[in-house]
């Protein structure tokens, strides 16, 4: 398969490396503002550079602003498109881009990489198998050990668009329950280019779903101690907890307990790295065979919603119901 990558970032450039290396690979077409960049990451994975709209799949890793305009012309191209989260930053414009997919008929897969990981997917498994009995609570915390560039933070649209949309999107993958109100708070304990931006590097916020289960949300740009990601569902019967593995960066303060046993992870690349991969296989098995997306872009205008009410919420000091941000 003639495979086109749109962006050689960060991300981008992971996404490269793995798809040089897939079998069902058989050209790369890599594109990016920076061409010499392109042809740097070219020549290091194998790969060409040239119209990456001229194959039989896309990839989009680019920045977000140009995600919407890019899904929009794979629709146009009749190419499979892979792109990474947000569709966009606003209701409206995801609205306008999933309608589109819808009309095309392009098979469409955004990038939320937790869904491929294995402790979320076994949690997932457990809970719709009835393992952890009734679902009581949830407990969801994203901290990233350092904070990005001020030039990022001021177009990320906020921690909970940009960061916190992925504990949104599993929350609703994991149980299969929608989000009825949000309460959100947040602080700024670091650099003034947050406030400057109308953002806040710490955040918190009170979930309900539809069937009345409460979930808690902490996030922190400044995780000192490393890379933080987890989800806790406390049942009737038992408690899970994707994320908690030897390399979590807690210490214990009770006398003889010696966790974890590994060094922290440093970044949300090395914590994923397996997620990411199995995504971009997951999407080439679409492009190649069909059948429903593994992650839809109405899934990513569900998590937006969601996203959308926290911000409002944080900026009003009040419970939001999501209800009130999908007219």
């Amino acid at each position: 398969m003639r495979v086109g990558l749109l962006g050689l970032g960060r991300i981008g450039a992971f996404h490269a490396a793995t798809l040089a290396a897939h079998p069902r690979v058989s050209e790369l077409v890599l594109a990016d503002a920076d061409e010499a960049l392109a042809v740097e990451v070219a020549a290091r994975v194998g790969a060409k550079v040239g119209d990456a709209f001229d194959t039989e799949a896309v990839v989009v890793a680019t920045p977000t602003v140009t995600h919407a305009e890019l899904i929009l012309r794979a629709c146009a191209a009749g190419v499979p498109v892979f792109c990474e989260k947000p569709v966009a930053l606003g209701v409206e414009e995801t609205r306008r881009v999933a309608e589109a997919v819808e009309r095309h008929g392009t098979p469409a897969h955004i990038g939320f990489q937790r869904r491929f990981d294995a402790g979320y997917a076994a949690a997932r498994r457990a809970l719709r198998a009835g393992d952890l009995g009734d679902l009581h609570r949830v407990h969801m915390l994203t901290a990233d050990p350092h904070p990005p560039a001020a030039t990022y933070i001021a177009l990320s649209g906020g921690i909970f668009r940009d960061c916190h949309i992925h504990d949104f999107d599993i929350l609703r993958w994991v149980t299969g329950r929608e989000v009825d109100t949000v309460y959100a708070t947040g602080s700024n304990r670091g650099e003034a280019f947050f406030s400057d931006a109308g953002d806040v590097d710490n955040s918190a916020a009170l979930l309900t779903l539809d069937d009345g289960t409460l979930v808690t949300l902490q996030g922190s740009r400044y995780n000192g101690a490393g890379y933080d990601v987890r989800m806790e569902l406390a049942g009737s019967r038992r408690t899970l907890v994707a994320g908690l593995e030897d390399r979590v960066p807690l210490t214990s303060a009770e006398p003889g307990a010696a966790f974890p046993a590994q060094a922290p992870w440093p970044d949300f690349g090395s914590r994923f790295e397996a997620a990411y991969i199995a995504e971009i296989d997951a999407f080439l098995r679409l492009a190649a065979e069909g059948g429903p997306s593994p992650c839809t872009v109405q899934d990513a205008l569900a998590a937006l919603l969601i996203a959308e009410a926290a911000e409002l919420s944080r900026r009003e000091g009040r419970p939001v119901r999501v209800a009130e941000v999908t007219a």
